[in-house]
């Protein structure tokens, strides 16, 4: 049961870093994406459609990976809750 316990830990602990990471990784995407269609209103020359695409490319995949990541999670605590049980 120990064991069991100590594995939902490390996953809950891995599944708030790795979702702090994706939203910082998209958080600096669309940083840049606004940054550069500030940018473009004031004549700058950056690459406004790479970034936005570049911005949704990542939060999609933070908000899949969330999601995947978030079931894992809820599967592992509800195998833990049925050992307890037994």
């Amino acid at each position: 049961m120990a064991s069991n316990k100590f594995k939902v830990q490390l996953l809950e602990t891995f599944a708030a870093l790795i979702t702090a990471a994706f939203g910082l990784v998209a958080a600096l995407a669309w940083n840049e994406a606004i940054k550069t269609g500030v940018g473009m209103i004031f004549n700058s020359g950056d690459d406004i459609w790479g970034l936005v695409v570049y911005a949704i490319i990542v939060t999609i995949l933070a908000v899949f990976m969330t999601l995947m990541i978030a079931r894992a999670l809820g599967r592992a605590k509800e195998a833990v809750e049925a050992e307890e049980k037994k």
